[in-house]
Parts: structure tokens; C-alpha cells; sequence
């Protein structure tokens, strides 16, 4: 029974804050060390998935938030607004790509990589919640350094940066190739 009672405070908790809660806030609440904390939420996870419920919880590195399923969206457009859907043009999704891969990285090290200007790209990235700012380089003009936010992870489905799909060497070598090949008809022009 007191499984049960640990459970709903947790899921109280995460619905009344809305967004994620890290796992010591939550142990340190329901008075348990964060490994049991961890297995009680886990279970609520299985259990929300087995019973096919409008609801589920995600795990954000050491966090949890309570969320809408994905499939219960076209019900919720029913009675709400139509939330605001951002599209990610190639643009920016290749400034969040360098981004999410190099982080913590400057504007004038993702200029470097995409070869333009990328001002729009990354106060649009900022503006949809996708990347931060996370502080300063300590370099001359103390440029910004910007990472990503948790709601990039929530967009993207992965739980860490540690999931982020790994690019195999040749395929990073080829990109390279087409970059100087790039970089080379530029000059030539």
C-alpha cells in the first residue's frame, strides 16, 4: 500500500510543477534515496504504457516530467487552441545539429562550421526553446556560449545527449571532403 501512496505524490508532483523535476527533488519529497525513487517512477512509466493511458512520464537525464501522449494530440486541438508549431527549416536544424554535437559552442564557431552568418538561425533556435544561453568563453569580448535546453531533448525524444545518434568516421570524413570541395569553388569563383 505505501507504494501505492509513494506513487501518487510523485505523480502529483509532477503534474503540479508541469514541467521536469530532477530526481533528488523528488526522493528528497517522498523521503526515499534517489535508486528507489528512480524504480518507482520507472514502474509508473510500465504501468501508464500497459494501461494505454492519455498520460506518460519521460525521463530527461536526472529528471522526470508527466506529459500528454503524442497519439492524444488531435483531442486536445478539440478543446484548445491549436498550439503554435514551430518548423525547423534545414537551416535550423543544421545550426541546432552543431549545436547539440559541439555544445558549449560560440556563434562565430558555428558561423565557422556553416561558412554564413548564423544570427537568425540562433535567436530562432532561442526563441523556440531549443538552445540557451549557458555563459561566457573566457576569450577576448567574452562571446556567448549557447547549449541545448531539455525541451530540445523532449522534441527529439532522447532521454541525453549521450543518445544523439554517433556519425561513423566516414561518414565525418566525407563531410569534410565536401566542405573543402565547398570551400575550394568559393575561391575559384
Amino acid at each position: 500500500m505505501e507504494i501505492e501512496k509513494l506513487q501518487s505524490a510523485i505523480e502529483a508532483i509532477l503534474f503540479t510543477m508541469g514541467d521536469s523535476v530532477e530526481i533528488s527533488k523528488l526522493a528528497f519529497a517522498i523521503g526515499h534515496d534517489e535508486e528507489t525513487t528512480k524504480k518507482l517512477v520507472r514502474n509508473m512509466m510500465e504501468r501508464y504504457e500497459k494501461e494505454d493511458r492519455g498520460i506518460r512520464i519521460i525521463e530527461l537525464e536526472d529528471s522526470f516530467q508527466l506529459c500528454t501522449k503524442k497519439e492524444m494530440y488531435e483531442y486536445l486541438i478539440r478543446v484548445a487552441k491549436q498550439p503554435k508549431r514551430y518548423a525547423l527549416t534545414d537551416v535550423l536544424l543544421e545550426t541546432l545539429s552543431i549545436v547539440a554535437y559541439k555544445q558549449p559552442v560560440t556563434k562565430l564557431e558555428i558561423e565557422k562550421i556553416r561558412g554564413v552568418k548564423s544570427d537568425h538561425a540562433v535567436n530562432k533556435l532561442v526563441e523556440y526553446g531549443l538552445i540557451e544561453e549557458t555563459g561566457r568563453l573566457d576569450a577576448p569580448g567574452r562571446p556567448l556560449l549557447f547549449g541545448t535546453t531539455e525541451e530540445f531533448l523532449r522534441r527529439f525524444s532522447v532521454q541525453s545527449l549521450d543518445d544523439l545518434p554517433m556519425l561513423n568516421p566516414e561518414q565525418i570524413e566525407h563531410f569534410k571532403e565536401e566542405a573543402e570541395d565547398e570551400a575550394q569553388l568559393k575561391l575559384d569563383i
